[in-house]
């Protein structure tokens, strides 16, 4: 198949949403079907190349103010007119329904082309100021989902990483034909492996403390200050591990000062992964406290290592963290719950390595493999569906123009829908 990839957010940009597009591409070129991806450029320029045989599209930018790392194209209408009709794509795929992502989906129309749109965002991943005032945070949020809800109807499939983000898009007028494919795991990539004394004295972590490894963007919405903040208040001895990097790194070290627990806390930075592998595979435990995922990508590769894990039971967390099972729950922003539960399970290996094989087990059904089949079929049936529309179409033109032309025949619709596919 001829696929095209529309995304605002790739690498060399660090986080979920370039990693899941990078992963579809490398992933769908090496079953041997030809990908594009269009992304921003790193400047003021357009370029090309050919990174591990994807065809990567960058178009000038500039970058995002309030989002660090994060670029906006020069609304390239007539570049990406000429990409799409270059390569004559049978699907185009958005992941931002920004800039990108609205150009795509224009021109889609006009060459006649079937839109998938998935949607990995939510408002406060945009703004945690404005979604969470008391005076704007409704109407923000609002907005925004009006918005989103919007450009997914415009397409012809839509898709969530998880039942929870599918169903935000329900509650906020979604009518479109939807399904939930999880952003998937490489499982042969990540998976447990024996501790690494080597790697913990490379990032001068304690070898006779339990390591709480914790993996993320460094921003507000992320909420390590309630981490920070409950490490002040546990008994056990342990030491947190923050790998990310982010514009709330200053402040977060400044709470660490004033919490005094500064021999209990190191910021490793960006950390490369093969060295984050080992690193997952030296920890005791993972904790995310965000209330902003639609996934996280971390939670699984942790998981996928065997870890256990403690989350915010915030959005779509508690789909992959199963309270007493594989980990635990504790109420966004409860700093006091979230310490008593380090405690608890710091406390006990043997509770630790039976979660840790119950995440092996819940993570299983991630496997990336199988993402890519539900992908391909997704593809395969919007293309084929489109093929019979048109055939439909230029058959009843054809007829139109015949003097035997039956007057009860139908004219038919521009896009046939058969249904939604079952993905779950």
């Amino acid at each position: 198949m001829r696929i095209m990839l529309v995304t605002d957010q790739y690498p060399p940009m660090v986080g979920g949403v370039p990693a899941v597009v990078h992963g579809l591409a490398v992933d769908f070129v090496n079953r041997g079907h030809l990908v594009w991806v269009a992304a921003p450029s790193q400047g003021p320029h357009d370029m090309h190349s050919l990174e591990q045989k994807v065809r990567v599209y960058r178009y000038s930018s500039f970058e995002w103010p309030t989002y660090e790392g994060l670029r906006i194209p020069f609304l390239p209408f007539m570049p990406m007119r000429n990409l799409l009709k270059r390569s004559d794509p049978d699907i185009i795929h958005i992941h931002s329904p920004i800039v990108l992502g609205n150009i795509a989906q224009i021109l889609a129309g006009g060459l006649r082309k079937p839109v998938i749109a998935t949607n990995h965002y939510l408002p406060i991943n945009m703004s945690r100021a404005l979604s969470v005032d008391p005076l704007f945070g409704k109407p923000f949020n609002n907005i925004t989902y009006s918005y989103l809800v919007s450009f997914c109807n415009r397409c012809e499939y839509v898709t969530a990483p998880t039942k929870t983000a599918l169903d935000l898009l329900y509650e906020h007028g979604l009518r479109a034909p939807a399904g939930v494919i999880s952003n998937g795991i490489d499982l042969k990539q990540f998976s447990p492996g024996e501790r690494s004394v080597e790697m913990l004295q490379r990032y001068n972590l304690p070898l006779d403390r339990p390591i709480v490894l914790h993996v993320n963007r460094l921003s507000e919405e992320k909420r390590i200050n309630i981490l920070l903040d409950a490490v002040a208040k546990m008994h056990l001895a342990a030491h947190i591990a923050l790998a990310g990097s982010g514009p709330a790194e200053a402040e977060l070290r400044e709470q660490v000062e004033r919490l005094h627990i500064g021999d209990r806390i190191s910021f490793l930075g960006f950390v490369n992964d093969d060295d984050l592998l080992a690193l997952r595979r030296s920890a005791n435990l993972f904790v995310i406290a965000s209330e902003a995922d639609l996934q996280s990508l971390a939670t699984m590769e942790a998981m996928a290592c065997g870890l256990p894990v403690i989350a915010a039971d915030s959005y779509a967390l508690p789909e992959l963290v199963h309270t007493g099972e594989n980990g635990y729950l504790f109420p966004p922003g409860n700093s006091d719950e979230l310490a008593r539960l380090l405690d608890t399970m710091l406390a006990d290996p043997a509770l630790c390595k039976q979660m840790g094989a119950k995440s092996l087990a819940i993570i299983a059904a991630h496997d990336r493999l199988k993402v890519i089949e539900k992908w391909e079929s997704l593809y395969r049936r919007l293309s084929n569906e489109f093929i019979e529309a048109r055939q439909r179409k230029l058959q009843y033109r054809m007829a139109r123009k015949n003097p035997h032309f039956k007057r009860s025949a139908k004219r038919p619709s521009r896009i046939v829908r058969t249904g939604d596919l079952k993905l779950e």
